[in-house]
């Protein structure tokens, strides 16, 4: 039989033929053998998959990152100033973070975290297979980002990886998952990442962006801002609540729903939490203004530390408490803005035009306040009408303000008819409005003219307040530590100091009679010195001279004990003798001081004649609370002493007599007590406003001024500017402060109701200076009509 015959025969004698396989449909048997062909090459390519991970196993898992530094987490803490009741003032590092040990963390927090990343952290080993399956399975969908990455893996790759979305990356982050399972526990891992993981606004970790988003420690959240919180890892900017309050509180809700399908609240507490109503601190919100003294430590904790300054998470205690640091800064603002309240009005600081349909004008009114935020109590507005009686402003907020009356006269000149349109105050301008104590608004603009206010104790040198200028974001000149200015009258006091070392007493009679010099008496050009009111009173007590603060009296003081003495002598309370230089004009204060020096120097009167330096930093800690620095108190000894005691309390009698019924009397009125002495201080052409002013427990000193110098006007005085600042700040900083006593030292006796040095009070010091000097002699009726008949020529 030929070959075909027998394949013709071969169905028929098939077994299989028998049992019914004959009826199957041909396109079966062909899905049949392909199964069977696909079964078998998926076989084979696990297998040489599972190879090649093998060998990609072998060859990767050597060379992944160490990862045992992580058991040693050690975060870039930023430093952070507090005041001395712990109020945070500055912090200062890339990143803002507050390191707390997962046992402090609270568990919603926790539980907000794991139900929204990663619900099944402390079942798996590292990586999620279901997980995995489901970013797999929407490769193929529009889901293109789902990640699939557990809460170990977040770790691995924010530490160790880049954030590209790649394949190689992914099979990284897995094996680095694993390792660092193998080596750290799971609530090492969790810690880690609640402390490290961005949630925007320069918040790293949960404990930080808590006290950045809602302005309280995370120990007090509750579960809805838990689940605001916990919705920022995923998208830090998407899901800002500050910039996107609508998609936030859409995943907000998500979480929350999530935290209840894993069982971690009751639908009660969902319920509550989906209704809660977030508060949120806005970015620019400042619980105490203290930048300038927050700035000062900082530089002083750089110069220590260097960069490692900004990552060791250091922290850093000031000498001042937050309420004094807060009265110092409202007082400076008050008399700076009492002060511009008499000056011209320099115009709107910008115009805007108004749209004509109403529905627009809210937004546009908003965008144009942008460019000009509130400073502070100083509210920014576009004005909407306006006429000599009348201006209606509005607020950022929207809200509508109607001055009238005294509220615009800041602003007359700008509301007149024919005014300068440069300064005319019209629909669109852009202005100021400040709101007085009994809520009645007034038209006003930004200050050009600046001040500085630091008080510290005379006992310790430790800073009490520090106000480096009026606004900190218009400048960063820190006026109390880096202006540079002439003291004026109120360095007087150091001249009679020396004085009293050279035979002077309170009664030696000095004669107020007019001067001329010169250039060898000045160091530069002829000088005929004038008294502020411009008249001469004749002979008078150095007391008296002091009270009256009389320029000719000073003069003739310094000329009698020589410049050099009284220069030398000042280097004893802290001043630079080479910005003093050693000519007449230094009677008058024309050298150059801080504030903070003046502070520094009017302690030495306030304690009994020691010589402290002021401190500003009390301690400073690390991460952990370990002290790492501790400023050591000052005593009170003989080897800080810089003057005599006796100089210390005569000087001070004298200072309290300008408080109580000198230029400064209104001091005394003001706070009721008669243990404040002080000198007020202006320079010539009046450039420069001082008041220096203490009690036994606390040194204060004022100034004001314009960066670029210029007179502050005709009638402008320490008494009127500086003084109202200083009176307002004790009114708060000696209160409940009992009266203290001037305890009389060795070898000072009172004669008359005088106080002497012992060895001057028998009249052997100096009785008087200058009783030669004639005063002018007002012209007779012939002379005065001589003059007359001059000028009308």
């Amino acid at each position: 039989m030929s070959d075909p015959e027998r394949a013709a025969k071969r169905p028929a004698d098939d077994p299989s033929m028998r049992s019914g396989a004959s009826t199957l449909p041909s396109w079966v048997r062909w899905l049949s053998r392909s199964l069977a062909w696909l079964f078998g090459a998926a076989a084979a390519g696990a297998v040489a998959v599972f190879i090649l991970v093998g060998i990609a196993l072998a060859v990767a898992y050597p060379n992944l990152p160490e990862v045992s530094g992580l058991t040693d987490y050690r975060p870039k803490l930023p430093m952070r100033i507090y005041s001395a009741d712990g109020v945070l003032l500055g912090e200062y590092g890339e990143e803002r973070r507050n390191f707390l040990p997962l046992a402090q963390i609270p568990k919603v927090m926790q539980e907000a975290v794991l139900a929204s990343e990663d619900a099944r952290f402390y079942q798996h080993n590292g990586v999620d297979i279901k997980g995995v399956l489901r970013a797999g399975l929407a490769q193929f969908s529009r889901s293109r980002s789902q990640g699939a990455s557990t809460i170990t893996m977040q770790v691995a790759r924010n530490f160790y990886l880049s954030s590209e979305k790649t394949y190689t990356r992914k099979i990284y982050e897995m094996l680095l998952a694993f390792k660092m399972e193998s080596l750290l526990s799971k609530d090492q891992i969790l810690e880690v990442y609640m402390n490290q993981i961005f949630l925007g606004q320069r918040a790293y970790g949960f404990a930080s962006a808590s006290e950045i988003y809602f302005g309280k420690p995370l120990k007090d959240i509750s579960v809805a801002e838990a689940a605001m919180l916990a919705g920022l890892p995923q998208a830090p900017s998407a899901y800002n609540p500050i910039n996107n309050p609508k998609r936030a509180t859409e995943g907000q809700h998500r979480i929350i729903d999530r935290m209840l399908e894993v069982g971690f609240i009751t639908p009660e507490q969902r319920e509550q939490a989906r209704a809660e109503v977030l508060k949120y601190r806005a970015p620019s919100e400042v619980a105490v203004h203290a930048e300038y003294v927050a700035e000062a430590a900082r530089q002083l904790i750089f110069s220590q530390y260097g960069d490692d300054a900004y990552t060791r998470g250091l922290n850093v205690y000031l000498t001042l408490k937050s309420d004094d640091q807060m009265v110092a800064y409202r007082a400076l603002r008050k008399g700076i803005m009492n002060y511009e309240q008499r000056q011209v009005y320099r115009g709107p600081e910008d115009y805007v035009d108004l749209p004509a349909n109403a529905k627009d004008l809210d937004a546009r009114i908003a965008e144009a306040l942008q460019d000009h935020p509130d400073n502070d109590e100083l509210k920014a507005a576009v004005v909407l009408e306006a006429g000599p009686k009348r201006v209606v402003a509005e607020l950022q907020n929207g809200e509508a303000i109607t001055v009238t009356g005294d509220g615009l006269k800041p602003v007359t000149s700008g509301l007149a008819a024919k005014a300068n349109p440069k300064v005319q105050i019209r629909p669109g301008a852009v202005v100021r409005l400040i709101r007085g104590p009994k809520g009645d608004w007034s038209v006003t603009q930004l200050p050009e003219v600046e001040g500085a206010f630091v008080a510290i104790d005379p006992r310790s040198g430790a800073v009490l307040a520090m106000v480096g200028g009026f606004d900190y974001s218009k400048s960063k000149f820190n006026h109390v530590t880096q202006a540079w200015r002439q003291p004026g009258s109120s360095f007087k006091p150091f001249i009679y100091s020396a004085a009293l070392e050279k035979g002077f007493t309170p009664a030696t009679v000095i004669n107020d009679a007019p001067l001329f010099f010169d250039a060898g008496a000045t160091g530069s050009q002829p000088w005929e010195p004038k008294n502020y009111d411009g008249k001469f009173e004749g002979p008078m007590s150095m007391r008296r001279a002091l009270e009256q603060s009389k320029n000719m009296v000073s003069i003739r003081i310094l000329q009698s004990i020589g410049a050099p003495y009284a220069q030398q002598w000042a280097t004893r309370f802290g001043f630079d003798a080479d910005k003093h230089p050693a000519y007449l004009t230094m009677a008058l204060g024309a050298g150059s001081v801080t504030p903070l020096q003046m502070a520094a120097a009017y302690s030495v009167f306030a304690n009994g004649g020691h010589r402290v330096n002021p401190v500003l930093i009390s301690r400073i800690t690390d991460a952990k609370g370990k002290v790492l620095n501790e400023a050591t108190p000052a005593v009170m000894d003989e080897t800080m002493r810089t003057i005599d005691a006796r100089n210390a309390f005569v000087m001070t009698n004298l200072l309290q007599s300008v408080a109580s019924r000198g230029t400064a009397a209104s001091a005394k009125r003001a706070l009721g007590r008669g243990d404040i002495a002080g000198k007020t201080g202006t320079t010539n052409d009046s450039m420069d406003a001082w008041f220096a002013g203490f009690q036994k427990t606390i040194v204060g000193i004022v100034w004001m001024g314009y960066d670029n110098p210029r007179k502050l006007g005709d009638r402008e005085t320490g008494g009127g500017l500086a003084l109202p600042i200083w009176i307002d700040f004790m009114q708060t900083a000696l209160k409940g402060v009992p009266i203290a006593d001037n305890p009389v030292p060795e070898g000072v006796v009172n004669v008359n109701d005088e106080w002497y040095y012992e060895e001057y009070a028998r009249g052997s010091g100096v009785s008087s200076v200058g009783l030669e000097d004639k005063l002018p002699v007002a012209p007779n009726e012939e002379e005065r009509k001589g003059i007359l008949d001059l000028f009308r020529r």
